[in-house]
């Protein structure tokens, strides 16, 4: 793990959305590193000015104040810029959404995690890269079909319904719609080329983790039990391929696709994080 000089210069961006979910949370980190740091503060007010002050970031070291969403999208614009692997990122995390950063080992709240990019160390950490040159940071989750539709189709709605609260409060008297049972699905999961679960197979789910097993990504596939509780099916490789008939997999957050097949592979080492000493 390197160490980082606390007479770096860094590079603060500013989520919009963070600034609007807990701008007390924003003001407190920014006033720790730049008590403590050299640094330069961005306030993009939109995801192509936060990649813009990204890509211009010169010899600073980039801080992301933000959710797991400017995570994964710092992360991603390095990755496509093939300028990940000489980048060390920090992340202070703030907003809704935090699950990946503090999996990933950064601390809860925004004291804690500032010091930690005043004091911290850099942490390798494995990437699950897509055929698409889309990234994973943490687990992806392949969820039955129907149930992965009902949370794009509740985000999607969730976006729509915030100018119409009136409207919604009316109609909350009518019953709810009835929401369909989520089914099993009917996937071909490869690994390293060997198939672990063929399409004649249904299962509940299926899960992808990066790192821990030295470049290796862990598979998790659960099939559809009939009366007593299925066994788990497990491999370990560097290349997953997922097939299927349209199905969405969940990760960092998120929900992609559809799609009818798609590769990951494990780049190990691929990004570094900051975290506290310790870990």
């Amino acid at each position: 793990m390197a160490t980082f000089a606390t007479s770096d210069q860094l590079l603060v961006i500013i989520d919009p959305a963070a600034r609007q979910t807990d701008g007390e949370s924003v003001r407190i980190a920014k006033d720790v590193l730049s008590a403590g740091a050299t640094a330069k503060v961005c306030m993009p007010d939109s995801p192509e000015e936060f990649t813009r002050a990204l890509a211009r970031r010169g010899s600073r070291r980039p801080v992301v104040v933000g959710d797991d969403g400017a995570l994964v999208r710092a992360v991603t614009f390095l990755h496509r810029q093939r300028e990940l692997a000489g980048c060390a990122l920090s992340v202070v995390p703030v907003g809704g959404a935090l699950s990946v950063a503090h999996a990933l080992g950064v601390p809860t709240g925004a004291v804690a995690a500032a010091r930690t990019v005043l004091d911290g160390v850099e942490r390798r950490l494995d990437l699950l890269v897509d055929d698409s040159d889309g990234v994973v940071l943490g687990a992806l989750r392949i969820p039955p079909v129907a149930a992965a539709a009902s949370v794009e189709e509740s985000v999607a709605a969730r976006g729509w319904l915030r100018p119409y609260q009136h409207l919604v409060r009316t109609l909350s008297t009518r019953p709810a719609p009835t929401v369909p049972r989520p089914g099993p699905a009917r996937l071909r999961v490869e690994v390293d080329g060997e198939t672990v679960v063929d399409l004649d197979q249904p299962v509940e789910g299926v899960s992808v983790t990066p790192g821990g097993l030295g470049g290796l990504a862990e598979v998790e596939v659960r099939p559809l039990s009939v009366g007593a509780e299925a066994t788990p099916v497990r491999a370990a490789g560097r290349t997953v391929t997922v097939l299927g008939a349209d199905f969405r997999y969940r990760a960092d957050g998120g929900v992609a696709g559809p799609v009818r097949r798609r590769t990951w592979r494990v780049v190990e080492g691929a990004w570094g994080l900051t975290v506290p000493g310790g870990s």
